[in-house]
């Protein structure tokens, strides 16, 4: 059998790239939300709010599959992470649960003619907040500023809140609204399409900008990282993921949307491939091996033997939903009081 450790950091690995992908474009339509621009922002608003609906609770499925799969089968890690990490998780989680309450009350405060803008910029501001403080969260594990000292685990603002992880928070953000952008383009039409194609090359080139950026600053604060960075396997990584958000932008111009939409995935799992070799073998960089925070061995079979059989449920259910809500949804019944 193929090392249990392994295997259960693959998994962890998967599901964070899958909640990236799903979540991350979540966020990013509350992130354009707030920076919808011109004469049809109202529209674009309108079209992010119905492709948000369908799967907007249903994305966060994989942030407690991290969580769970972090506590099972690396249960030190699990608690150092969240001792060193406590005040950017409790941001995000808060920011996650306010992000929910304000979009179940400007849904259902549109339907009966009562919206309340209080929640729209409540929904805006969580969907900024949230990928933020996560990917400072990420970032601090290869910053090198989490100690571990007779077992006892460093606190602090400086441990997560430093210019590298303030950059990898950054980078969160772009991912996010590099996303979500592109997803629009293949549900809408005209000039609405137009707009978010506008929106998606914006967004393409910031990313690309700020990983750039994050490269030299990296080599300053965090070394070790870096260092590995530069290495064989990882540098490939982010050799590709250049290599794909150019095609991506390419894609873009020439309005080839659905293939555009492949290759952003692309671009964003190889970014995330990236920094997860460049961790490797490490959860906390040069503190807490993957192996020194694993489970017992048979605790990671026991968890490995069962996921099978929890993918073999959710995997084609997920599937169902996204593919039934891959196109632009039907319109919503108007306020109340007021004719179609």
């Amino acid at each position: 059998m193929p090392d249990p450790v392994s295997l259960a950091a693959l998994v962890a690995a998967l599901a964070l790239v899958l909640y990236a992908l799903f979540g991350g474009a979540d966020f990013g339509g509350g992130i354009w939300t707030a920076l919808a621009f011109g004469p049809r922002a109202r529209e674009q608003r309108e079209a992010l709010f119905n492709a948000i609906g369908p799967v907007w609770e249903t994305n966060h499925v994989w942030l407690i599959f991290v969580v769970v799969t972090l506590f099972t089968a690396f249960p030190a890690g699990f608690a150092a992470l969240f001792i060193a990490l406590m005040t950017p998780l409790v941001v995000a989680l808060v920011g996650i649960n306010f992000r929910g309450a304000a979009y179940a009350f400007r849904h259902y405060g549109r339907a009966s003619g009562r919206e309340v803008p209080f929640s729209a910029r409540v929904f805006e501001i969580a969907s900024v907040l949230t990928p933020f403080a996560l990917g400072m969260a990420v970032s601090a594990t290869a910053a090198g500023s989490i100690t571990i000292e007779n077992d006892v685990v460093s606190t602090g603002t400086g441990i997560w809140f430093n210019p590298f992880t303030v950059m990898g928070g950054v980078i969160g953000l772009c991912i996010c609204a590099y996303l979500a952008p592109v997803y629009m383009t293949v549900r809408v039409k005209g000039a609405l399409q137009e707009d978010f194609r506008n929106a998606s090359i914006a967004a393409g080139v910031a990313l690309g900008v700020v990983t750039a950026v994050m490269i030299p600053l990296a080599l300053q604060t965090a070394p070790e990282f870096s260092h590995r960075l530069l290495g064989s396997w990882p540098m490939l990584c982010v050799i590709l993921a250049v290599l794909a958000g150019v095609t991506t932008q390419l894609l873009l111009l020439l309005r080839r949307f659905r293939l555009a939409q492949v290759m952003t995935g692309v671009t964003v799992v190889l970014t995330l491939a990236g920094f997860a070799a460049a961790l490797h073998p490490d959860l906390i960089i040069q503190e807490l091996p993957l192996r020194a925070a694993a489970a017992p061995r048979s605790t990671l079979i026991a968890y490995l033997t069962v996921l099978p059989v929890g993918a073999a449920v959710l995997v084609p259910s997920l599937w169902f939903l996204y593919w039934t809500f891959r196109g632009e949804p039907a319109p919503e019944l108007p306020p109340a009081g007021k004719e179609p």
